[in-house]
């Protein structure tokens, strides 16, 4: 016994003399050059965000709403009777589905539920589900809503190619395609009002050099569990402010996949859809952008859809969202810089502020400062972290954050905590982008549970905040929360300031991404 406890004695004391001989001469340097490079990425966050919220403020109190900043004319106060319905452009409105058997139903009919002149709107169905049962159930719907006088197709591929992308660019080689001026697309999960090409083709009919129109996102489920309410304070603020920001500013921004209206004649200029990422919305827009395309929001016309409530589809939603920005910045970078089209202006805003500071920076940042660096310093005393790049930047980006969903204010601290570990999963999925490692194209589909019309049913088969032992655990959250233990002991020994409360409390977020315990519960039975 007394030989055990000398061999770990004599242990230790190896352990202290490797670590007192690396850490003046590695470890000191190399974290203060971390601390340095941190800083400034912080800076960066703070001017974009800053410079952000000052337009939106200007845009607020001052700016002009769409209808006067672009021509704006109604359709149903200049109908020529003799023309009839020929006096309205022709739409093709897609919405591509795969094995979407909760929502399927509510999608199509939301579609067919548009108002617009019968014989000027075309439904066009793209299943590339593999479930035969789910792809006979869309199938007759459709032909349920083609037996009511919709003009509806439903239409199906051989393959998967391309995913989403293929499956809109397969959908624009049909025949009937050419007739159409204008295309309108919806994810399964989106329900547009009946008005929604009433609000947005006048803007395509009468601006000429308009390619997109976006609607906002209304999320029908935000009050499901804590996850999905901080999702929606992430996605308001991107929709209050960036869009907003963006279509006023540059008349640009990212597409959002859905939700939104396209001029075929840009898209098809811009050279359609292509699946060289997993983000092919936002590789549109940007290649739409260059051809001198301009977009517009509208943030007053809201498209009712679901976000993820389960951490499986989240993670799986968030890897794309992370990796395919950065993949598609790698591609594009040189091509946006060379461009002769666009303004300088616009190129630095591009490259710098819409792909470099909020697709790469904010990600890496987030996760390397505040969970890896920050904590290190606990045990490398020489190593100072100025209190205005560790408390007061944060405090203001988080501060800025919140007022895209001012009713989630008082959740603030469990938004930061969940924002800060979901950055570890976002900033590898930024370095496979960036590095096009294994999984750059990978592409699930986001699972629906279809809870607007679930909940009218009561909500069965929903469990929310079950965990099973026999679940995937996360093993990096897992390393991280158990390094933030760690150095919160170090600190509670040794420190002077406290920051072990925040190291402990953040380390409890880990370890319960890790073991997957946030989020509904689905049952496999």
């Amino acid at each position: 016994m007394e030989a055990f406890q000398e061999a770990r004695y004599g242990l230790g004391l190896e352990v202290d003399f490797v670590w007192r001989q690396i850490r003046e001469p590695l470890i000191v340097p190399v974290l203060r050059v971390a601390v340095f490079l941190c800083l400034g990425m912080s800076l960066m966050m703070l001017v974009e965000r800053v410079y952000m919220g000052i337009v939106i403020c200007f845009v607020k109190v001052f700016g002009r709403k769409p209808e006067k900043r672009y021509k704006y004319e109604s359709f149903k106060d200049d109908v020529d009777v003799e023309l009839g319905n020929s006096n309205y452009p022709m739409v093709l409105v897609q919405v591509p589905m795969y094995n979407e058997r909760e929502v399927y139903q509510l999608s199509i009919g939301a579609a067919c539920g548009l108002s617009w002149p019968s014989d000027r709107i075309i439904i066009q169905i793209l299943d590339d589900s593999t479930d035969p049962t789910i792809k006979e159930l869309v199938q007759l719907e459709c032909r349920r809503w083609g037996s009511k006088g919709v003009d509806i197709k439903y239409e199906v591929r051989d393959n998967r190619n391309g995913y989403k992308a293929g499956a809109l660019k397969e959908g624009m080689k049909h025949s009937y395609v050419t007739q159409c001026d204008y295309v309108a697309i919806f994810d399964a999960d989106f329900q547009p009002q009946p008005d929604f090409l009433w609000r947005t083709i006048p803007f395509l009919v009468n601006n000429s050099d308009i390619a997109l129109v976006q609607a906002r996102w209304k999320f029908v489920n935000a009050d499901e569990c804590l996850m999905t309410r901080m999702q929606e304070m992430s996605l308001d603020y991107h929709f209050t402010v960036e869009q907003e920001v963006g279509s006023c500013t540059y008349a640009f921004f990212g597409f959002n996949g859905t939700a939104g209206v396209w001029r075929i004649s840009a898209l098809n200029e811009a050279g359609g859809w292509k699946d060289r990422t997993t983000v092919e919305d936002m590789d549109l827009a940007v290649r739409a952008s260059l051809k001198g395309w301009k977009f517009l929001y509208l943030s007053n016309l809201q498209v009712k859809n679901e976000l993820p409530s389960t951490l499986k589809a989240y993670r799986y939603q968030q890897h794309r969202w992370s990796c395919g920005p950065a993949n598609l910045f790698r591609k594009m970078v040189m091509e946006i810089v060379t461009n002769k089209k666009v303004s300088l202006r616009k190129k630095i805003y591009v490259v710098y502020s819409f792909f470099f500071v909020r697709k790469i920076v904010a990600h890496i940042n987030t996760f390397v400062f505040y969970c890896i660096v920050l904590p290190a310093t606990v045990m490398v005393p020489e190593v100072v972290v100025p209190k205005w790049g560790a408390v007061y930047i944060p405090s203001i980006i988080t501060l800025l954050n919140a007022v895209g969903t001012p009713r989630s204010f008082h959740l603030l601290v469990f938004w930061i905590l969940f924002e800060n570990t979901m950055s570890l999963h976002r900033t590898k999925a930024t370095i496979i982008g960036l590095l096009e490692a294994s999984r750059v194209n990978e592409w699930i589909v986001t699972e629906k549970l279809g809870d607007a019309h679930k909940g009218k049913a009561g909500g069965k088969g929903l469990k929310k905040f079950r965990f099973r032992i026999g679940d995937r655990i996360h093993m990096l959250e897992l390393v991280v929360g158990f390094y933030l233990v760690f150095c919160g002991c170090y600190d509670l020994m040794y420190g002077k300031n406290h920051f072990f409360i925040f190291l402990y409390i953040q380390a409890i977020a880990f370890f319960i991404m890790a073991f997957g315990y946030l989020g509904t519960f689905v049952p496999n039975s």
